[in-house]
């Protein structure tokens, strides 16, 4: 797929706000100083359509891009848990638990995760909460470019080992990519492109 054109929407916090259009959205979600912005300006071919910061967190709305009109980028906040009590897991924005629970549009969800770092519980945790809630997702390991192939290959080992322990019965399909030197680019836009040939095809109400 080529991106031909990328244009912002609409920013809310409010579900029932978001685009009417019913087109396929792809949501891009993970912990805050993840690359988020950085591999959405990659893959888009745009230096700025999605704010970049330092200051991990920047991303406070629910933020619709439209891709070659015909589907939606979702940039969301990254997630964080919160204990509401001993007996309730945790849980992180009520708005972008909304948005994955109630919006019929999305089609997949990528779950961002620094490949840099072995498996955090807190990603685990919440791809766990994906699939409890059976929301469709993939993995995009980010910064690639910061370590070895071998440590690479060492990190998503242990989130599949992770997983596994978790109940996993395989791991989520997977991309590894790096917004500097533009690897998994091509991956990532041919599986959109391919899902949204399938959701156009057998999908009447898209």
């Amino acid at each position: 797929m080529k991106i031909n054109t990328a244009e912002f929407v609409i920013s809310n916090s409010d579900v029932s706000k978001c685009p009417k259009d019913f087109l396929p959205e792809y949501a891009f979600i993970g912990r805050s100083n993840v690359g988020k912005s950085s591999l959405i300006n990659m893959i888009t071919n745009h230096k700025k359509l999605a704010k970049t910061s330092g200051r991990p967190g920047k991303t406070q709305l629910i933020n619709h891009f439209l891709i070659n009109n015909n589907w939606f980028l979702v940039d969301l906040p990254g997630y964080g848990y919160a204990k509401v009590s001993k007996k309730t897991k945790s849980i992180f924005q009520e708005f972008i638990t909304d948005y994955f629970e109630t919006r019929e549009q999305l089609v997949c969800a990528f779950v961002l995760i620094d490949i840099r770092h072995e498996a955090q519980t807190i990603d685990v945790e919440f791809m766990s909460y994906m699939g409890e809630s059976e929301i469709p997702f993939c993995i995009i390991f980010t910064k690639a470019d910061k370590i070895s192939k071998v440590k690479i290959d060492s990190h998503i080992a242990a989130y599949k080992k992770k997983m596994f322990a978790n109940n996993w019965a395989e791991m989520p399909q997977y991309f590894v990519t790096s917004a500097t030197e533009s690897t998994g680019k091509e991956e990532l836009l041919t599986y959109i492109d391919e899902v949204n040939q399938e959701v156009f095809k057998n999908n009447s109400q898209f």
